[in-house]
């Protein structure tokens, strides 16, 4: 959290004056001197009574803890825990009225009691009374401004730093200075690390909110409200260890409700509807009026194009309070969740409608209208979220986007709105817009879409720039580029150093997104989303999109197959990286089967039945056949597929056991991925066992890459080449960094065989989309050959992965000179020199011959510069002296860009 001076409530400087929290530790040892020992030991077995009936609640026996409390308050009217523990489980239970019953009675007989007031506040709330709600905040701030000595114990400072942060105190400072010495005066107390875990995940600081209900979790570690706040904490960024929490949270209490609507949440997010409705019903059996539940049952129904039954819910969450800011921001936050933006910025509008000042709305209303293009409305709700909590993350994150999207650079044309860095935008923005047309013609054309309102890109050159844009936090980053169906946000180049990608494909990935989300009007599952733009990718270019490898073919013949109902949660909680990618593949493996199944037509038209709002499977088996057999015949075509993958390489896997010993293997397969690169998977292998299971499987893919790399680390040239040109014989479309179109052509240059390096350098580069450093080394080679195609070729392979590195430019202004191209040599030339060339004169010498040639009068500054650089460069003189004599014309209809002398 940032620290900034906020409003801080009067009592809480009063309270400090009046002796701040130094008194704490005092009051016990007063109680102990005014009280008999009679009395204590009496208190002492009220205590444990309470502690007994306290474990009830929470492992969710709460018809046993509201007998208990009713039972106690017979005999101990006055006493304030027990007041609190029956309008707890009251409230819990969704006995609302008897919870607003239970608090007033308790008021009359604790009338100086915050915490019942601060509980009260909520009954009220959700009985609807907010009137009530308000009076009694009022009273409790009264309360404590008359005597701030009164609430010094641990549980007080709790709701006196609550409502401290409800009145606009600064949160720094209430963690700081009250909740902090309320858990020094009591590490065992629950609240205190609830109150701190719930205000971090308040203001979206997910690390600090994680770190407090672990702190909380070491002394309380049967607690299922830490374990289900430490889930909310990991939900943002980690699946797997939100699910973990969850799962201990239930362990303690299977009726645990905020765990319950999480993992429905969760299971919403993975359009499984039917687990997601089996855990609102058991929700419903411990509160049949939750407002939560029933909210995401409205949700529900609408993703299941159920309009009637969404209404219901709807109602039913609003039963008690109509008014009830928190249903409407839910039901939005989720169908925005599921790319519904307009419906969920509606919701939004609801929501303040029905409180306006109720920020998590008019928050996720700012989100909502960013991506849907309204960006005027969308940065001024942002602005003002900003300014009435400045401990926003998500809010503060925007603002500050928003001042570096302020120096982008537009591009337009018909069809697009481009925004980029004004670097990158004069180094490939032209490209990427002509890409993007591209893409537009071809898609929209095929899926019979016609797009009227212009499609906005952002690319970012850093990645914390992306994912404020995208997710509001600056966390993700396992995402190249997002669609939201009018607006693509990406990452650019720059934004990933060290790890290459084809940014051209996933702009082409991105567009698709938008033609098939607003055929769909965004009501498509992601597998089928993902499935499709992946797909599209290899049949724009071979070499894009994921690839079967060897991974995958293991994955597809095994048990790692994914049904095609439930594609949609591979991409929520996967094993490992690995499995995520494999569920894009497999995705548009099965795009890829509906397809040669049963045509594009048939996919067309399923689409065109989601925008209806058709459930997927049904809409599947109107288009195509019944599930059941679309299931079984996918699984015998993705294992032809498999099986397709170099049927004459042998694919058994070494024997690990064998190999390591059965103890250490386990220790191996430990990881979900598991070794997946020959080196790796047989380092420490026992020699005797793996050299007699190689001699009998000679053209066993493990066995052939292995003996390879193994030769090439031993510089035995000539023995690595024959293994490795029979591999790539067997598998020729073999790629990626440890391809053994690699290794053969470093073979052939050791060896001094340039002419055989070139060629496969040449058939690797037609099968990866990303390897620069491939296609630098095949512009080495054509240039020493003058083989300009072949320069111009792989130049633009490499500019559609490393556009901001100088190389490129120069090869392929020099290839364009030689092919009589001198629009692109220019274009290339000028690119070149932002970059910091290491022979700047000759860049702007060339640029000014160009120059002169067309008649751009610019080409008096370059060849100045030239000689600046320069000053004996005797060409540049020979040239400047020419323009001298025969200066250049003008060009007609245009304006020097650059000026000239």
């Amino acid at each position: 959290m940032r620290p900034k001076d906020g409003v801080e409530w009067p009592v809480f400087r009063r309270w400090q004056r009046a002796g701040g929290l130094d008194a704490t530790r005092r009051v016990g040892w007063a109680l102990g001197r005014r009280l008999g020992p009679c009395l204590i030991l009496s208190l002492a077995a009220l205590g444990a009574d309470l502690a007994g009936a306290r474990r009830e609640f929470l492992s969710g026996r709460y018809a046993e803890s509201i007998a208990l409390a009713q039972q106690a308050l017979r005999d101990h009217p006055s006493n304030e825990e027990w007041h609190l523990l029956l309008t707890e489980g009251l409230l819990t239970t969704g006995q609302y009225p008897q919870a607003r019953a239970a608090v007033t009675n308790a008021l009359a007989r604790v009338p100086r009691s915050i915490r019942l007031r601060w509980l009260g506040r909520e009954v009220f709330r959700s009985n609807g009374q907010t009137n009530a709600a308000a009076q009694l905040l009022d009273e409790l701030k009264e309360l404590v401004a008359a005597r701030p000595w009164s609430y010094r114990e641990a549980p007080n400072l709790v709701v006196f730093g609550r409502v401290a942060l409800l009145e606009g105190a600064d949160p720094k400072r209430v963690l700081d200075r009250v909740f902090e010495a309320a858990k020094k005066a009591n590490p065992m107390l629950r609240d205190v690390y609830l109150a701190s875990g719930e205000l971090a995940l308040q203001k979206h600081d997910f690390a600090l909110a994680a770190k407090t209900f672990q702190e909380g979790l070491k002394s309380l570690p049967d607690d299922p409200d830490l374990h289900c706040g430490l889930a909310a904490a990991y939900a943002p960024s980690d699946q797997k260890l939100m699910l973990e929490s969850l799962s201990a949270a239930l362990a303690r209490n299977t009726n645990h409700v905020p765990s319950l609507l999480l993992l429905a949440d969760h299971n919403i997010d993975a359009e499984d509807y039917g687990t997601a409705q089996k855990l609102l019903e058991r929700v419903q059996s411990v509160n049949p009026w939750h407002p939560e539940a029933w909210a995401y049952e409205a949700v529900v129904a609408h993703l299941q194009n159920q309009p009637e039954a969404e209404v219901g819910a709807r109602q039913t969450a609003l039963k008690f309070w109509p008014a009830n800011p928190r249903v409407d921001h839910l039901i939005g936050l989720k169908l925005s969740q599921k790319y519904r933006f307009a419906v969920g910025a509606s919701h939004q509008h609801q929501a303040l409608q029905m409180d306006r000042g109720y920020l998590p709305a008019k928050a996720q209303l700012a989100q909502d209208l960013l991506r849907l293009g309204e960006e005027a409305e969308g940065w001024r709700l942002a602005q003002d979220v900003e300014q009435q909590d400045a401990y926003d993350v998500a809010a503060h994150n925007l603002i500050t986007l928003r001042e570096t999207l302020a120096k982008f650079q537009t591009l337009t044309n018909e069809h697009f709105v481009l925004r980029m860095s004004p670097r990158e935008a004069a180094l490939y923005g032209p490209r990427a817009l002509a890409l993007l047309e591209a893409a537009r013609g071809r898609l929209c054309a095929k899926y019979g879409l016609e797009l009227k309102p212009p499609t906005l890109v952002e690319i970012f050159p850093e990645q914390k720039d992306f994912a404020v844009r995208t997710f509001g936090l600056p966390e993700n980053n396992s995402l190249l580029g997002v669609c939201f169906g009018q607006v693509i946000t990406a990452n650019s180049p720059a934004a990933r150093p060290g790890r290459p990608f084809n940014w051209e494909a996933m702009l082409w990935h991105e567009f698709c997104h938008a033609v098939t989300l607003q055929l769909t009007r965004n009501k498509m599952p992601r597998w089928l989303s993902e499935g499709i733009s992946v797909y599209e990718e290899r049949q724009a270019n071979p070499a894009w999109g994921e690839q079967l490898q060897p991974r995958y073919r293991e994955m597809l013949l095994g048990e790692e197959l994914t049904p095609i109902a439930k594609l949609s949660a591979a991409f929520l909680a996967p094993r490992s990286s690995r499995h995520l990618q494999f569920a894009y593949y497999e995705s548009s493996l099965v795009v890829q089967f509906i397809v040669e199944r049963f045509g594009q037509a048939k996919l067309v038209a399923l689409l065109r039945e989601l925008g209806q709002g058709a459930d997927i499977n049904q809409a599947l088996e109107k288009h195509t056949a019944p599930m059941a057999k679309n299931e079984q015949d996918f699984k015998a075509y993705a294992r032809r597929t498999a099986e397709s993958l170099a049927p004459g390489l042998d694919w058994e896997k070494p024997p690990l056991e064998k190999l390591f010993g059965a103890a250490r293997q386990s220790r191996r397969a430990s990881s979900a991925a598991g070794p997946e690169r020959p080196a790796e998977l047989l380092a420490g292998a026992d020699e005797e066992v793996w050299t007699a299971w190689a001699r009998l499987r000679p053209t066993n893919f493990w066995v052939m890459t292995w003996q390879a790399q193994r030769f090439i680390e031993e510089k035995q040239w000539t023995k690595a080449q024959p293994i490795l040109q029979r591999l790539v014989e067997l598998y020729p479309g073999f790629t990626g960094a440890e391809s053994a179109y690699r290794l053969l052509a470093a073979t052939h240059r050791a060896l001094g065989q340039t002419n055989a390096e070139g060629q496969v350098l040449a058939r690797f580069a037609e099968k990866d989309a990303a390897a620069p450093d491939t296609y630098l080394r095949l512009m080495e080679l054509a240039t020493e050959a003058q083989d300009w195609p072949a320069v111009a070729q792989n130049a633009q392979r490499c500019l559609a992965v490393a556009p901001l590195v100088a190389p490129p430019y120069r090869f392929l202004a020099l290839a364009s000179e030689a092919l009589g191209q001198p629009q692109t040599a220019i274009a290339a030339y000028r690119a070149l020199l932002q970059l910091d060339p290491p022979n700047p004169a000759e860049a702007h010498f060339r640029l000014a011959k160009l120059l002169h040639q067309t008649g751009d009068p610019a080409a008096r500054r370059h060849v100045l510069q030239a000689l600046e650089e320069a000053p004996r460069y005797r060409e540049a003189l020979r040239l400047l002296l020419e323009m001298h004599d025969q200066p250049a014309a003008k060009p007609h209809g245009a304006a020097a860009q650059e000026g000239g002398r």
